[in-house]
């Protein structure tokens, strides 16, 4: 049977995806960053019940770390960080009186301890092309990336800064006009999770969801009712608000009570159906900080997750040969 002629949608998606890829290959990861911004470095001697009143004191969710006895760039600190010393402490129950003395770089020790992912520490070099940087985060899972330099004075490594899938997406809706030709709704993608869902209630105990999120290596967990409606999505950067003020009494209550301590600015939870199409979404990526959406049908109820990792996967190998795929 001859090939099918390729219809004029999915020619227009695959223009739509060389043309983003296009782009990202000859921009570079410096071109993504402001003009004016700040950069917020921990030194691995740092308490970790200090570095996390930092984080919490200036609005962010990660910073990388750095060796001051050997001058080097020693990985990245992030919420699943946190949440993997609350495992252990729940695992390990005597050492939460020592919990005030954790400096950040026992931080491997605990991760190893427990048998998670320990801390990234994948980085780029900030004039690399940034197609480069999103393939190495695809390859490492990481969420972020940071950017580092080498000093021509000292030949020492310096942090630049820190990229986020959202602020490259992001860079993309705004810049690439191309993203409109993706008008192919998510039922005819493979994109998104869809299968063995974690979920939760409003009266699980948030210490069941942490188990969730370390165990599945996951940075959110829908929350569901009986009927399998979505009502809202607890997600990792919730479990800071919570121990921000150093009160780990807070992680017995249930799910419906930790959410009602967030922050009076949070923007909510993003949902989209399954006829929705990357170009829409591109638009609200465009518009507002959106982390992942939670995909629901015409009930309400759970369909799947999108994630911004997905988003990034499709856009950058969606098509590719095998070969493109593994280079």
């Amino acid at each position: 049977m001859p090939p099918q002629p390729e219809s004029a949608i999915d020619r227009d998606q695959r223009i739509g995806l060389q043309r983003i890829r296009d782009f990202l290959k000859v921009r570079t990861s410096y071109d993504v960053l402001p003009l004016s911004f700040r950069l917020i470095i921990f030194d691995t001697s740092l308490l970790v019940k200090k570095s996390l009143a930092i984080l919490v004191q200036n609005g962010i969710v990660s910073a990388p770390l750095w060796d001051s006895t050997t001058s080097t760039f020693a990985g990245l600190l992030t919420t699943s960080d946190y949440i993997n010393l609350i495992q252990y402490y729940w695992q390990n129950p005597d050492a939460v009186k020592r919990i005030d003395q954790f400096k950040l770089n026992s931080l491997r020790d605990i991760e190893k301890a427990i048998g998670v992912s320990q801390l990234e520490t994948a980085s780029i070099h900030p004039l690399q092309p940034l197609y480069k940087a999103c393939r190495h985060m695809l390859e490492t899972r990481a969420r972020r990336i940071p950017l580092v330099d080498i000093d021509d004075e000292t030949g020492r490594a310096m942090v630049v800064s820190v990229v986020t899938q959202y602020r490259i997406l992001k860079f993309v809706a705004v810049n690439v006009h191309e993203t409109q030709l993706l008008r192919k709704p998510l039922k005819h993608l493979n994109l998104g999770t869809y299968q063995k869902l974690e979920t939760a209630s409003m009266e699980t105990p948030v210490f069941d969801v942490i188990h969730q999120l370390v165990n599945f290596n996951i940075s959110s967990v829908p929350i569901v009712n009986s009927d399998m409606v979505v009502t809202n999505v607890f997600e990792a950067v919730d479990v800071i608000t919570l121990i921000k003020g150093a009160n780990y009494d807070e992680l017995n209550l249930n799910v419906g009570e930790a959410l009602q301590k967030r922050p009076e600015d949070f923007p909510g939870i993003y949902t989209c159906s399954m006829d929705d199409r990357l170009d829409t979404i591109f638009d609200t990526i465009r518009k507002s900080r959106v982390h992942r959406l939670v995909i629901i049908n015409e009930n309400s109820q759970l369909v799947g997750i999108l994630t911004l990792s997905d988003i990034l996967e499709y856009i950058l190998l969606e098509g590719e040969s095998d070969d493109s795929r593994m280079s």
